[in-house]
């Protein structure tokens, strides 16, 4: 019978420890300095865009559970799309980016001061769509360059069923 109530007992403390991870607080935003997503327990610093709160964990919120390996990924080698307003090459990037399940944060590249900002950036002349990984990057869009990025920061090949899209359109 020890064994019997020992299991118990260890079963009802995981409950009630999972039970008290179950409420925090998570929000996210968009950093006004680097155009990247910050997700903290910390609420977002004042002029902070797109800023969200969730409150619970994968069984309380609205939105599905982000996989381990996309949530590892993300916060190791966040994913900024640069595009402009009217770019039809923009769309096939952020289905490609989307079709993988992968979150990211767009930037809209507006002034030809900004483009050039962003060819420092990457290291070279800038072509839109473009993509950071982490700290790589490309310059227009080629597929087989953006999956070999997406691949070595460890997104996977393919969006887990029912993933949240990431970056709506701006037109």
């Amino acid at each position: 019978m020890r064994p019997t109530a020992l299991s118990c007992l260890a079963g009802i403390t995981a409950v009630l420890v999972g039970g008290a991870f179950a409420g925090q607080t998570t929000y996210r935003w968009i950093d006004p300095k680097t155009g990247g997503t910050v997700i903290s327990d910390q609420p977002p610093p004042p002029g902070a865009k797109q800023a969200a709160k969730s409150t619970g964990g994968a069984a309380g919120g609205d939105e599905p559970a982000v996989p381990f390996a996309v949530k590892r990924a993300s916060e190791k080698f966040p994913v900024v799309l640069y595009t402009s307003n009217g770019c039809e090459t923009c769309k096939p990037a952020r289905a490609l980016l989307n079709g993988r399940g992968v979150p990211f944060s767009e930037k809209v590249i507006g002034s030809e001061e900004e483009l050039a900002e962003l060819g420092k950036l990457l290291g070279g002349p800038a072509a839109l769509p473009s993509i950071r990984v982490g700290r790589q990057g490309s310059s227009g869009f080629a597929s087989a360059a953006w999956h070999a990025l997406l691949d070595a920061a460890g997104y996977p090949t393919t969006a887990p069923y029912g993933s949240k899209r990431s970056g709506a359109a701006t037109e």
